[in-house]
């Protein structure tokens, strides 16, 4: 039988949320809106944070709980606007071992989720993929493109194991198999 992209996601979820640090934190992470709270509805809500729009602060807030022990997985809907979160992201999350001589380890798993084209296309603003430009300016946080089913699985569960800042790219258009 195929592995549907959302059962893989779903499971992928399903498996972070056992530990009990674990917490989902984002837009439509609790109430319906968007494919991020698809891949969640199994989630009990206790495990969720929904917020506001407001990316750069949710990074923060991310990085916060991560230095008090929990585990966040850092959901935004759009690549696009995750951009809004880049000061949190690149300049704190991605460095703060190396600026705080590894007294500091936080660990987030962040995702985004790049919007498809069909059977509408959003345009730029909610369609664009910014994988390659965050390779470039992360140093010390991996980027995960996960276009292929059969490794969605497996990737969150070596950064889940590694401890490592990790952002998944997530396809839309996978989400319909």
């Amino acid at each position: 039988m195929k592995k549907s992209y959302l059962s893989e996601i779903k499971k992928s979820m399903e498996f972070l949320s056992k530990n009990k640090n674990t917490i989902f934190i984002g837009q439509a992470v609790d109430v319906p809106g968007n494919l991020i709270y698809k891949s969640l509805t199994d989630i009990p809500s206790s495990k969720k944070i929904e917020t506001p729009i407001f990316e750069d602060t949710q990074m923060g807030i991310a990085t916060g709980l991560s230095l008090e022990g929990f585990i966040p997985v850092n959901c935004y809907p759009r690549f696009d606007f995750f951009i809004l979160a880049l000061n949190q992201f690149i300049n704190h999350l991605d460095k703060i071992n190396y600026l705080s001589s590894n007294q500091l380890k936080p660990f987030v798993i962040n995702r985004v989720i790049v919007g498809s084209k069909k059977p509408i296309d959003g345009g730029m603003q909610h369609t664009m993929d910014y994988s390659k430009a965050m390779k470039k300016m992360l140093k010390f946080t991996n980027v995960v493109e996960l276009k292929d089913t059969n490794k969605i699985y497996n990737s969150y569960l070596s950064a889940y194991k590694k401890r490592q800042n990790t952002l998944f790219v997530e396809y839309s258009e996978k989400y319909v198999d």
